[in-house]
């Protein structure tokens, strides 16, 4: 497997204090601790109600600005919380790259929540998706791999079953094969979450959907990538419950959840292989793919 990039600059407390006291003093003398280091960012804890985001990889600069320049605009329309920033933080001598201080919100991530008891976020989860799922507009951000037509993805596809870290991958094939087949988007360009797996929907203690997070890989392109969550997030039953809430929208036809089918897949390979510093994103990695290949529909 591989590991996560590896970061080109330290974001440190002391760092990010300087930051803070340079570009937002008021905040500067708050509580601040790292509560979280990904792929991208680095986030750190910032009081009791805020956190900041810091792009520790030059490649997260443009998920930082996405969110910067978009999410205002589109958790207008949302009825669930979003990590809108309250501050921008700009590049300066200290980080020559932007930065943001966004809201902290309580709960638990619903990686963390067996997958039979996460029922109670479908209903508001599919709320989220229809309400973000209307046409971009023009200038929206475009994401080489997130959106696209699946052929677009087939080829890291197919390098990931032939590396011997995907289990079942001969059942694999068939399925991705016929989901690049369908029938592709040809309606207008929908805003697309593009990471919409339970590492990134904040519950409450009710198990109640708490907020959406990480919205970096926002994109204009085809809605079926966010629907690959009714494998990602879901077993049977929720699954069978997201759909049908979301069919009686009338906006996603039968090639759309194909489409999604295969976006499940090529999202489990993808965490299968590249997630052997993270088992939480390796955990949601192997339950995708195993709903993914004994239940299809």
């Amino acid at each position: 497997m591989a590991d996560r990039p590896a970061a080109d600059v330290d974001v440190s407390v002391d760092l990010v204090r300087a930051l803070l006291r340079d570009q937002h003093p008021d905040l500067a003398d708050l509580g601040l601790r790292v509560v979280a280091s990904g792929w991208d960012n680095v986030v750190l804890r910032l009081g009791d109600r805020l956190a900041v985001r810091v792009p520790r990889r030059p490649e997260a600069v443009a998920l930082v600005l996405h969110e910067q320049r978009w999410l205002p605009e589109i958790a207008r329309r949302l009825d669930v919380a979003t990590p809108v920033p309250v501050r921008v933080g700009v590049p300066s001598d200290r980080l020559g790259r932007p930065w943001s201080v966004v809201p902290w919100f309580p709960g638990v991530l619903a990686s963390g929540v067996p997958p039979e008891r996460r029922g109670p976020v479908v209903a508001p989860l599919a709320r989220f998706l229809a309400a973000l799922h209307v046409p971009a507009p023009a200038g929206a951000p475009a994401n080489p791999v997130r959106g696209v037509p699946l052929r677009a993805r087939a080829t890291a596809v197919r390098e990931r079953l032939a590396t011997g870290l995907v289990p079942r991958s001969d059942e694999v094939a068939p399925l991705w094969a016929a989901a690049v087949a369908a029938t592709p988007w040809t309606r207008p360009a929908s805003w697309v979450h593009g990471d919409l797996h339970p590492a990134n929907l904040l519950v409450t203690a009710q198990r109640d959907l708490a907020a959406v997070l990480d919205f970096g890989d926002l994109t204009a392109g085809d809605p079926a990538t966010d629907l690959a969550t009714a494998w990602l997030t879901f077993a049977g039953p929720a699954r069978a419950e997201l759909r049908a809430l979301l069919d009686a929208t009338g906006r996603y036809d039968d090639a759309t959840w194909v489409r999604a089918h295969g976006w499940a897949l090529c999202m489990a390979t993808a965490l299968l292989v590249t997630s052997d510093d993270d088992e939480h994103l390796a955990a949601i990695g192997a339950h995708a793919l195993h709903e993914a290949l004994d239940d299809p529909a």
